[in-house]
């Protein structure tokens, strides 16, 4: 786990070992073990150590193959490295370190750009094939690691952050308007697009070579998607659940591979909590982390947000070392600027909270297991997939899916929000960046089941990316490597083709509902039903008490709603209310005020609205004003 850097002077000149330096030096947080450089020609990597696997020199990058015609910066863990490692070692290869990175170098030299379909992990690459003159640059089939790039004046540029590119000389930070509106329509990216003007994200499951030759255009391939599928002939359910079982087990062990200690988030919730039971059976001096929030003035469905009492159960049932922190309003107002900084752009959530828990986790350790990515694969957001379970058509599914994924801003209003922008705002169509998503993800809608799986298939694709570019960002600004069982490349396949009936409990219920055409009322229905993740909890009751598998879904988030109406309320009229604000040269500033006056009034929880335009006017302060870079 690590941080690195690449340029390549297409025009062929030499590159400037201080820039590259430079460039290097704005990530001393994902790598504080040590770093590297290397030049050739017109290519320069730099990378930044997080020593996990093989804590001896012998991994220090970037790391070059014995003849030299190959040279790899990496960020990552490969978990399956060791089998691959004896399979190379059959065919000739010949290695001097314990480390994954080295099993990556030569995966890549031996299989090329199909390396990255034996890989079961996560990563990001780079690697310089000397003879072809060009630079591989790859990414995990999910996006866990993030990689971006830009051009600029006959450089290609690329970074795991955009803080690093943002120190090279002819990199001028720019607001991307239409990245603002589609962050601002969805609360995320659904495309590759970011607030930085010409810097892109290298999309999830994709490699792209970078060539010396100017004239050659920079084309991603993608050779990993989600599949979603209903299959022709479900077998028994406990035969599902059986296998849930072996996999979970299995990509809970894969992952505990590691030369220093691993602790494990712990919310309280059947995720995390049978991610510890198994982990704790293999790992005697376990550390685990809870975050709670005080929730002195919280009303509502907030009352249920504090999880602690949960937690410590299951730290007392696992026998773990369990370590906590209680968040108060105050916190997420004195937090903003530095979260935003390794942020570097807002995304899905009010993420401050994961933020505390990283640095939690990261004053103890180096590693931690989580929890993220089992909603996703099995149906964890009932309330959502109803929304668009029944449809007459494709298009008409759009439409419907489209409504319930505008989080932020009413439809009425987005066309005065954006007004500052003019024309520029008027040529984007944000149902079409929505449809554009399941383009390749064609099949047959013929069934409630089938458009459910549209829906699976876009939350893994945007929702859950979103979320793993914050979980990285905030676990790496604590020097903290965060790993996901439940996005083993075995456990993934075998979800995404699981029944929707053994994911979701009233399926049947929800089809009548809208046959009926029951109105407002459906909503009130969908988010109330005790469902999601059945066959999930049937598997992690053999891990933890029944208790915890029958709770309800319970987001990792603080009263936020409440805390804005209160400890809170100065803190948004000083920061969003005021003359001075940055963001109204963007966004218009008579419909901000009047959506957020809804909320402090009562009259609708904008909370998520209020979390973006906080963290908005932080991004223009910081990276439109301000000196994001840090000296290096």
């Amino acid at each position: 786990m690590c941080g690195f850097v690449g340029l390549v002077n297409q025009r062929g000149e030499a590159v400037a070992p201080v820039i590259l330096r430079r460039m290097t030096g704005q990530l001393p947080h994902r790598g504080p073990d040590g770093e590297g450089f290397f030049l050739d020609r017109g290519v320069g990597l730099g990378h930044r150590r997080l020593a996990i696997i093989d804590l001896s020199p012998a991994g220090q990058q970037p790391m070059a193959t014995a003849d030299g015609a190959y040279v790899l910066a990496y960020n990552g863990e490969v978990y399956n490295f060791a089998e691959l490692k004896v399979e190379l070692q059959a065919l000739g290869h010949r290695f001097h370190s314990r480390t994954d990175s080295e099993v990556v170098l030569h995966a890549l030299v031996e299989w090329g750009e199909a390396a990255v379909t034996r890989f079961n992990g996560m990563f990001a690459f780079a690697l310089y094939d000397r003879a072809r003159g060009d630079v591989l640059l790859g990414r995990d089939r999910y996006g866990i690691k993030p990689l971006y790039y830009a051009e600029r004046d006959g450089t290609v540029m690329f970074a795991s952050e955009i803080k690093a590119l943002i120190a090279h000389p002819n990199y001028k930070v720019e607001l991307d308007p239409e990245g603002l509106i589609e962050y601002f329509t969805f609360q995320n990216f659904l495309t590759d697009r970011t607030l930085f003007a010409g810097t892109r994200l290298l999309p999830a499951g994709t490699v792209m070579r970078v060539p010396m030759a100017p004239d050659d255009p920079l084309t991603p391939r993608r050779y990993w998607d989600f599949k979603f599928t209903e299959p022709e002939q479900a077998g028994d359910s406990e035969e599902y659940v059986e296998e849930l079982d072996r996999l979970f087990v299995q990509a809970v062990s894969r992952q505990l591979v590691s030369d220093v200690p691993l602790g494990a988030y712990l919310s309280g919730g059947m995720d995390t909590g049978a991610i510890t039971a198994v982990a704790s059976q293999q790992l005697t001096d376990l550390r685990t982390f809870t975050v709670g929030f005080d929730l002195t003035s919280a009303s509502g469905l907030e009352v249920a947000f504090d999880e602690r009492a949960s937690a410590e159960r299951l730290s007392y049932l696992c026998r773990t070392e369990q370590y906590e922190m209680v968040l108060k309003a105050g916190d997420m107002e004195r937090v903003l600027p530095s979260l935003m900084r390794h942020l570097e752009e807002p995304r899905v959530g009010q993420s401050y909270p994961n933020f505390y828990a990283a640095k939690l986790a990261g004053s103890l350790g180096k590693v931690v297991l989580s929890g993220a990515g089992g909603d996703e694969l099995f149906g964890g957001y009932p309330w959502r997939y109803y929304q668009a379970a029944v449809n007459d058509s494709f298009e008409h599914y759009v439409d419907n899916y489209f409504a319930f994924w505008q989080r932020l801003v009413p439809p009425d209003a987005v066309p005065r929000l954006f007004s500052p922008l003019g024309d520029r705002a008027r040529s984007v169509d944000t149902r079409d960046i929505f449809r554009d998503v399941f383009a390749s993800h064609a099949s047959e809608l013929a069934r409630p089941e089938d458009y459910i799986n549209h829906s699976l298939y876009f939350e893994a694709k945007t929702f859950l990316h979103g979320l793993l570019v914050v979980e990285d960002k905030l676990s790496m600004a604590h020097s903290l490597e965060t790993r996901l069982p439940f996005l083993d490349n075995d456990l993934v396949d075998f979800a995404t083709n699981v029944p929707v009936g053994l994911k979701l409990g009233t399926l049947d219920n929800v089809v009548r509902r809208n046959e009926n055409q029951p109105g407002p009322k459906a909503r009130n229905y969908w988010r109330d039903v005790g469902d999601g993740k059945m066959i999930l909890r049937q598997a992690m009751s053999r891990h933890v008490p029944v208790e915890t598998t029958s709770k309800a879904k319970q987001g990792f988030s603080g009263p936020d709603a409440s805390w804005f109406r209160g400890e809170s309320i100065d803190y948004v009229r000083q920061r969003l209310l005021g003359r001075n604000a940055r963001l109204y040269e963007f966004l218009d500033r008579t419909t901000v005020h009047a959506l957020i006056e809804d909320h402090l009034s009562g009259n609708a929880n904008r909370r998520l609205l209020i979390w973006s335009l906080l963290c908005f006017e932080q991004w223009c302060e910081i990276f439109l004003d301000g000196s994001p870079c840090v000296d290096g």
